[in-house]
């Protein structure tokens, strides 16, 4: 099924590719990642490939029934793999790494080669174009900003590594599964955001998080007025912290600190109240027959409508199904 708004297509959901041999096999490999060479080990050949796409992001669930090695050019983008059965060897970056059913892993970094060895596996795949994490986070010191690289291959933590599979399940098992939610481009934005962002918690990397003391100069309430006037001109838009410090010709990190520092919040949560209120308007003069709170609340970039009815009772006191209703 495909999802399209505006004109562009917001959400492929199950486009599905099988092989039951080893030349089409190869063939959908080298499609979906990239030219990509197949050795089978024994007589077995299949291999099944569903895909679905939410903005930026793609979910992949990858079943072998078959045992071969495969050697690929750079795969060119961020592809984190869980294993659900068989067993994976992968070889890249002058490292080796074997992984069972239960492990988690970025499988290259997206500019390295990579040898690849499975038996009958199937797994989860999240892939994420590489320049995503670089609006979410800086690196280096200074106004040069410096691409984010993941610096490991494995979450940080067992806890990390829980959250990144929750996270992934929340987003393929509840927006993928509802087109309305598909279909609104700031849920779809704010999806990748937050796979983003738990990607850069649970795995190593290269991103700053303590702001620098240009950071902390910078930081002034004349850079914030900036930072809020953006915000408050493209709220209906799909704007990341990174086009706010941007527009305020700040860094991030010296973008988060002034709204903690004047303002006790992030520019996170700010975006979601600006949001929220323009939700809150809408929501007064909509049209009870026609439109539903559910419909708002993804229009605004809400993933969750039981999320989004929770913060609007503790903003104004009320449901927004009342405020729909009320005339």
């Amino acid at each position: 099924m495909i999802v399209r708004r505006t004109g562009r297509v917001i959400a492929v959901m199950k486009l599905v590719a099988v092989a039951d041999d080893l030349d089409t096999a190869e063939d959908i490999l080298s499609t979906t990642y990239g030219p990509v060479r197949i050795d089978p080990r024994g007589p077995r050949r299949g291999l099944r490939l569903e895909r679905a796409e939410l903005g930026s992001v793609q979910f992949h669930h990858v079943s072998t029934a078959m045992d071969f090695d495969a050697v690929g050019r750079p795969l060119e983008r961020l592809i984190f793999g869980q294993l659900t059965s068989g067993r994976v060897r992968q070889d890249s970056g002058g490292s080796e790494r074997h992984y069972v059913p239960g492990g988690v892993f970025l499988a290259a970094q997206p500019g390295d080669s990579y040898r690849s060895s499975v038996d009958e596996a199937d797994a989860q795949l999240t892939v994420i174009d590489p320049a995503l994490p670089s609006q979410i986070a800086d690196t280096a010191p200074g106004r040069a900003q410096v691409p984010v690289r993941f610096t490991g291959y494995e979450p940080v933590s067992t806890q990390a590594r829980n959250r990144w599979t929750e996270t992934c399940a929340y987003l393929r098992e509840t927006l993928l599964a509802d087109p309305m939610a598909a279909a609104a481009p700031l849920v779809a934005a704010s999806a990748a955001r937050l796979l983003v962002a738990t990607a850069l918690a649970a795995f190593p990397n290269n991103a700053l998080t303590e702001p620098t003391s240009e950071d902390e100069r910078d930081s002034s309430p004349a850079t914030l007025r900036r930072a809020v006037a953006f915000i408050d001109e493209h709220a209906h838009q799909d704007i990341t912290v990174a086009d706010v410090a941007t527009a305020a010709h700040l860094t991030i990190r010296a973008v988060q600190l002034a709204f903690r520092r004047h303002l006790d919040t992030t520019p996170t949560r700010y975006l979601r109240r600006v949001r929220l209120d323009h939700a809150h308007r809408q929501l007064l003069s909509a049209d009870p027959e026609r439109d539903s709170v559910t419909a708002v609340a993804y229009e605004w970039g809400f993933t969750s409508s039981s999320r989004f009815a929770a913060y609007y009772r503790t903003a104004y006191g009320v449901s927004p199904s009342t405020t729909l209703h009320v005339r």
